[in-house]
């Protein structure tokens, strides 16, 4: 928990040092390219200009760019070796922090179309990725088993250290980090997105910079080209529309055109006067959107690949998208040919013979991206929703790739915002700047031009708005930026930008309402009080603060409750804390309100303070809410839960557990009373505990609601030392605190209990024999979900070690309770996995082990899944793995036990061809992802045998066309019952 009075260095500006520093620094940090732009204050005539960037453009040819391509490429043994060869020109790259076995810029976008496998591309649009762990090492994505992984951040964070470190090189006495520095991010990145950006930026070397949204960096590079006739150029009152179309995402922005106003001494006091001069203000953004070039390009790809007589397999597809990049810049640019051809080379034996050529004409191109990413849509079109098509690369794309549908949807929204009545101020977009590498195109442009003017032309046929030009689309971006580090120093002119997005804290479930914490005026440095909701928390205990954010419910102020409106507002990572207070160790509850900052440099700040602390009324301001730091203050700050992204703790929002059922305190207080009877005076038996519960709830043990589940917990935890009284004490302890705790996740503050657990618990238990060593697995598995990766590795361990050397009897309870932890683990290294699953087959073949075989079935379907139950997809088994393992499966006796003839027959046959039934359903289950997809070989043979194991007709369909389990087959997959609910994921 950090305290926000202390300085933070990423937040300190240019004012804290004696002098400025001489160079205006702005970096374009994109899903494509990097561009770095810059201005020397010392020079005569203060311009924009771009730095040449030296890159490696081949394995030993070193050229200086004006952009660097944001591609991250692991070299190859035989690439290591050729470039250890070229000893001079690793020496003329010294400055280079790249290390030697990997390269970033030129040399990686080229290498990566032929190697894949070894490439990072977009890690931009994994940075704003909100259904994975932003943090963790998982790119690139179905990346060669020998590739060091990377987070989003991180490579990031080398995209940025590279330009850092050639500039250094060049400016010695000046470095980078010494000076103002603006890092551009799209309108639309979320919080997480924002601070991760930030964080990079300080891995990278850069602790001290700025952020600039891309749309409004690009207007600010369109005011430097024009600083002579700006002017002459826009009138009070028009509306310009920024269209940024780039590699990734699509970032739409507003800005309307106002009178200037100057505060002049009258007889009354200061008041504000209009002048002649006009004043730009960014009124509104768009949704994000990851929606852009990369999409481009999968589409290019996919109506070649139509022209061939089958689906390509997984790399080779690779290998046709990084082709179809180059046809789609090709075809982009002016002078484009009328067609090009991609050739596709074969793969190992077959490398000539199986080669492919593909025609791409510049006729197929257009078709392909102006009728399905540009449609011509009226002004009342609807985005459609759902999943989008595009799932190889595992980022969540736009569902409708219709680009004007989204324009449409967003000019309706915000047509009418920011309209000043006092002025005639235009409904309809006046001017258009473009920009990002996909509206190089002139026919793109010319499409969304006669979309605006059939929109808002009306009578006026012959209508048009003004295109605002730029000459180069792809370094305005930075260009801008560093303009804009010298509007920061006064010079220049600056846009009047405020937050244009509200944020809400979520504050009840049933209904789901929300107080806005932040409103959209909110200007940097800005802080909010919301005095009209205290709360009283305890100390030392978990809260979870659910949280939602909205471009296009602008009017609401600090304090308002609203209903949750999904249509209208997107959930963001819940803010998960546990407040401490040294003064008052003593006390059990605090009264705090919550407190909201608009950081300088555009980041979000949520605080608990204690009430009473902090401003006065009168400093807060009835008007609008927003509050000046006074006295010093006993506050917390709230961190972003990145990794609760992952979890269906993100259900918080939704409240699928919370919702299932609300607990009264005495129900809970019966509970308590039942297991204090049972630990603490010892006046019941262990083994009616559970019976006893039933009874006093008057609810059976499986109709338990996720809430009196919770609480059952919290009481476990509070008689924990007296689990040690006796083994069957210990026994039906761990068995009610997992069965109470289960799944792990899916309930606010989850990751918290899970983790009170492990601490618990993990090489702790009081009574070593074998039903206690049972109950521990048992429990392990049922919370396995809300385990981090390092705890299921350190459980792995273990587990290799007992079930590999033979150790346990294969009739025991506790090898059965081993393998089907081992198959709950899903976030598991696929190496252990396979070790896993290797392991659990040789077992299958054996006869003397026939009691395992349904747990043995059904942890090698839970590790060998398509769709993990919970896990990361980066962590499945891959096809070529998974192929090997059905195969192995499809002949194994244990997938052939005939039907029980006999009540005599032992090994419960009837269990084992379900539970055979289930596995081999999820290893070929068909997820529409050529990188999970078993091939159609494979699926056949699947359905073949699932009709000999008189499988469910369900379990057909998801293996021939995909699809969901149903809750009852969930359950059978998790190996127990769910909480009401709560369903996998």
């Amino acid at each position: 928990m950090s305290s926000p009075d202390q300085s933070s260095p990423e937040t300190s500006s240019s004012t804290d040092i004696d002098s400025p520093p001489r160079y205006c620094v702005g970096i374009d940090l994109g899903t494509t390219n990097c561009v770095l732009a810059y201005v020397d204050t010392d020079a005569e005539s203060r311009r924009v200009e771009v730095f040449s960037v030296p890159q490696w453009v081949d394995l030993d040819i070193l050229e200086s760019r004006t952009t660097l391509p944001s591609f991250h490429y692991t070299l190859t043994d035989s690439e290591i070796k050729a470039a250890e060869a070229a000893k001079s020109n690793r020496q003329l790259a010294h400055f280079l922090v790249d290390p030697l076995n990997e390269r970033v810029g030129e040399h990686a976008r080229v290498a990566g179309s032929s190697h894949p496998g070894r490439l990072i591309a977009s890690a931009k649009s994994w940075l704003s990725h909100e259904g994975v762990d932003r943090s963790s090492d998982l790119l690139p994505w179905h990346g060669d088993g020998d590739v060091t992984k990377k987070s989003p951040m991180a490579a990031s964070a080398a995209y940025l250290a590279h330009l850092r470190s050639a500039w250094d090189a060049v400016h010695p006495e000046h470095p980078m980090a010494q000076q103002d520095v603006v890092i551009t991010l799209p309108a639309s990145f979320d919080e997480v997105a924002r601070e991760l950006t930030v964080a990079a930026a300080a891995q990278a070397g850069l602790p001290r910079i700025q952020l600039i949204e891309e749309p409004q960096a690009a207007f600010y590079a369109w005011l430097d080209r024009h600083t002579d006739d700006w002017t002459d150029r826009v009138r009070v009152g028009q509306l310009i529309l920024v269209c940024d179309i780039g590699g990734g995402t699509t970032d739409l922005t507003l800005i309307r055109v106002r009178p200037a106003a100057t505060r002049q001494s009258g007889e009354e006091g200061d008041v504000e006067v209009k002048s002649g001069a006009v004043q730009f203000h960014r009124i509104a953004v768009g949704k994000h959107l990851i929606l852009g070039g990369d999409n481009l390009d999968l589409a290019i790809a996919k109506d070649a690949e139509s022209r061939l007589d089958s689906a390509l397999p997984a790399r080779r597809w690779q290998r046709l998208v990084a082709a179809a990049r180059g046809v789609k810049e090709m075809m982009l640019s002016p002078g484009r040919p009328s067609e090009t051809t991609i050739h596709l080379s074969g793969e190992g034996s077959s490398l000539i013979g199986d080669s492919i050529s593909l025609t791409v004409t510049a006729e197929q191109v257009d078709r392909v991206l102006l009728d399905g990413f540009f449609p011509e849509v009226p002004l009342d079109a609807s985005v459609i929703g759902g999943q989008s098509g595009f799932q190889e690369l595992g980022l969540p794309y736009a569902a409708d790739p219709a680009i004007t549908k989204h324009l449409a949807e967003f000019l309706r929204a915000h047509r009418d915002t920011g309209v000043d009545d006092d002025a005639v101020d235009s409904r309809r977009v006046d001017l258009v700047l473009f920009n990002g590498g996909v509206l190089r195109s002139g026919a793109i442009q010319d499409r969304l031009v006669d979309c605006l003017a059939k929109w808002f032309g009306g009578e006026d046929s012959h209508w048009r708005p003004e295109t605002l030009q730029s000459p180069r689309l792809d370094l305005a971006v930075a260009q801008g930026a560093a303009y804009y580090a010298l509007v920061r120093r006064g010079e220049g002119v600056r846009i009047a930008a405020n937050l244009a997005r509200t944020y809400f804290m979520q504050i009840s479930q049933s209904p789901p309402r929300a107080v806005c914490m932040i409103p959209a005026d909110a200007q940097a440095g800005q802080t909010y009080r919301i005095d009209s909701l205290p709360m009283e928390l305890r100390v030392g205990v978990p809260v979870s603060f659910p949280l939602w954010v909205s471009s296009t419910r602008l009017a609401d102020r600090p304090g308002d409750v609203v209903d949750i409106d999904a249509s209208e507002m997107t959930a963001l990572p819940p803010i998960h804390t546990a407040l401490r207070d040294r003064n008052r160790k003593a006390q059990t509850t605090l009264k705090i309100v919550i407190e909201t900052q608009l950081s300088e440099i555009g980041t979000i700040g949520v605080y608990c303070v204690a009430a009473g602390d902090g401003v006065s009324k009168t400093e807060t301001g009835e008007s609008d809410g927003s509050a000046k730091p006074s006295q010093r203050k006993r506050r917390w700050k709230l961190d972003f839960d990145i990794r609760a992204t992952l979890e269906t703790d993100r259900d918080a929002h939704q409240g699928g557990g919370e919702a299932s059922g609300i607990v009264d305190e005495e129900t809970l207080e019966a509970c308590e009373r039942e297991i204090e009877s049972v630990f603490v005076r010892g006046d019941e038996k262990p083994a009616k505990l559970v019976k006893r519960l039933q009874s006093s709830l008057e609810l059976k043990r499986d109709d338990w609601p996720p809430v009196l589940l919770r609480g059952i917990w919290e009481s476990l935890v509070r008689v924990e030392p007296q689990r040690r009284r006796s083994p069957a004490h210990e026994s039906r302890w761990l068995n009610l605190l997992g069965y109470s705790l289960r799944p792990g996740y899916g309930v606010a503050v989850d990751d918290w209990r899970t983790s009170q657990t492990w601490r618990l618990l993990f090489g702790k238990i009081a009574h070593d024999d074998p039903q206690t060593r049972a109950e521990t697995l048992i429990l392990w598995r049922r919370i396995a979900g809300g385990l981090t990766d390092g705890q299921q590795a350190q459980l792995a361990s273990v587990l290799k070690r007992n079930l590999m050397s033979g150790t346990l009897r294969p009739e025991s309870a506790e090898a059965l309770e081993a393998w089907r932890l081992a198959g709950s683990l899903e976030r598991l290294p696929i190496a252990d996995k396979l070790d896993l699953t290797r392991a659990a087959l040789r077992q299958l073949e054996r006869k003397n082990a026939r009691a395992l075989y349904p747990a043995l079935l059904w942890a090698i379907g839970r590790m060998a899944t398509r769709i993990p139950a919970y896990g990361p997809i980066n962590l499945v088994i891959g096809t070529r793995d998974a192929s090997n393992i059905l195969q192995k499966l499809l002949t194994c006796p244990a997938v052939h036990t005939p039907a029980a003839t006999s009540s005599k027959q032992t090994g419960h046959p009837e269990q084992i061809r379900s539970t055979a039934a289930l596995a081999l359903t999820q290893l070929s289950r068909r997820c529409h992802d050529r990188f999970r997809d078993l091939d159609d070989s494979d699926r056949q043979r699947v359905l073949r045998q699932l009709e000999d194991l008189d499988a469910p007709a369900h379990f057909l369909r998801l293996v021939a066309e995909g699809g969901q389990f149903d809750h009852e087959e969930q359950e059978a997959i998790f190996g127990d019952s769910l909480p009401l609910g709560i369903e996998l994921r």
